[in-house]
């Protein structure tokens, strides 16, 4: 599916719509250039998750954790791994045992253990605002409007 965005705004409604067709243990791995969007649509994710907290980049932290909501949801940014042996390190799999929604930025950085993810690829398109966001998850995204 592809969408076209002006605004973060709108960036946030489709991960907001998306978030209800989410199950625990999903991963969305998001593909994009910095400032993309990548941060912005997790933010509709949460909302849609029913998450409370305010969402902000892990981008220091790693892991930003949020468990008040429908699922819980934990916000990865893989820019300073190496490799998927890094993710595991830091428990990755304990992550997807806990049965929440885990949201990955930066993802070619440890595309090996994202495996089966969802994917979603924000990318600039013609206006300044404007992102083109494409997302493959199977048939249960089909029918996702905004």
């Amino acid at each position: 599916m592809i969408f076209y965005t002006n605004s973060p705004e709108q960036t946030e409604r489709i991960g907001q719509k998306m978030a209800a067709l989410l199950r625990p243990g999903d991963v969305i791995a998001f593909y994009g250039d910095l400032g993309a969007g990548k941060t912005a649509f997790t933010r509709g994710l949460a909302r849609g998750l029913e998450i409370s907290d305010r969402i902000t980049s892990p981008t220091y932290t790693i892991v930003n954790e949020y468990s008040d909501g429908r699922l819980p949801l934990f916000h990865f940014d893989m820019y300073r791994l190496h490799d998927a042996d890094d993710l595991f390190d830091i428990g990755w799999e304990d992550y997807l045992a806990r049965g929440g929604v885990c949201a990955v930025e930066w993802s070619e950085n440890v595309e090996r253990a994202l495996c089966g993810a969802i994917r979603v690829k924000i990318t600039r398109a013609d206006g300044e605002n404007e992102r083109k966001i494409e997302i493959d998850g199977g048939e249960r995204f089909a029918d996702l409007s905004i």
